[in-house]
């Protein structure tokens, strides 16, 4: 956390990496807790009170998959920006290292949270509902390993997506219980608008640079 002016040592790092893992492992246990095992609603399905504890560990998978989300695409977002702002403030020089501004990070904190609430439904019942049947468990098995992947891909310094990624662990738990738990419409849509959009952004980059271009020049 250099560069936003918090720089810890190795033992600093570790100290609060257990103490913050303590806390949340104390506020999670006195959660599951208050959940009383209901004999009843283990009748149809025998797995209802498992589940239902899962569905308490999903709000901290859930947590983690939006620090993974933040560590990685919303740094994507932001990099050209960091880097506009670095010859701006260096008179017209391009530097190897660009600066990165608060109010930057903060920009695309906003920016992702207003996507969310205009345009993340659809794409929220996409990938929750249509891919293949989510219980709690599966979700939080989904959700662990894209975050995982996610942040271990961020602390290499690596640009990923975190959607494919975690479209890929609902992948992984469809596939657990066979093929047909999955539904091949919904996904194989999914891939073609993979396929789509990276030669679809090419293409309008180049449109709106000459644009820009042709217009201040």
């Amino acid at each position: 956390l250099k560069h936003v002016g918090l720089e810890l040592s190795v033992p600093e790092q570790y100290g609060y990496a257990a103490l913050i893992g303590l806390v949340i492992m104390v506020t999670g246990k006195l959660y599951i807790n208050t959940i009383k095992h209901d004999p009843k609603a283990d009748k149809d399905f025998n797995f209802t009170n498992v589940e239902r504890i899962f569905g308490v560990l999903m709000v901290l998978t859930a947590c983690a998959m939006a620090f993974a989300h933040g560590s990685n695409d919303v740094a994507n977002a932001i990099g050209p920006v960091a880097a506009v702002v670095g010859i701006v403030q260096s008179g017209g020089e391009v530097a190897s290292k660009s600066a990165l501004p608060l109010w930057v990070l903060g920009l695309g904190g906003v920016g992702i949270v207003i996507g969310l609430m205009m345009y993340g439904k659809k794409v929220i019942e996409t990938v929750g509902n249509q891919i293949t049947e989510l219980t709690p468990s599966r979700g939080f098995a989904a959700t662990l390993a894209a975050a995982t992947t996610v942040v271990l891909a961020s602390g290499t310094g690596l640009p990923i997506s975190t959607t494919h990624t975690l479209v890929g662990a609902i992948l992984g738990v469809g596939l657990a219980r066979g093929m047909a738990a999955l539904n091949m419409t919904v996904i194989r849509n999914i891939f073609m608008s993979w396929i789509v959009t990276l030669p679809a952004g090419a293409i309008l980059s180049i449109l709106f640079f000459f644009t820009l271009k042709g217009i201040f020049s």
